[in-house]
């Protein structure tokens, strides 16, 4: 009986380790993308120091 609860309990963590290792291996496939800016809002840098003079 307790080696049947044993095996169950066993097969239970494989199955959960082998869905964490799958979720992080997708994970660390997805590739992150940045949404290119308009041209509107690009605006020059400010320089600190030129700007406080004025």
């Amino acid at each position: 009986m307790y080696l049947w609860i044993l095996g169950i309990c066993i097969l239970i963590v494989f199955v959960v380790l082998a869905l964490s290792v799958v979720t992080t291996n997708k994970a660390y496939k997805y590739e992150h993308t940045i949404d290119p800016m308009e041209e509107e809002e690009i605006s020059p840098p400010v320089n600190k120091k030129d700007s406080a003079e004025k």
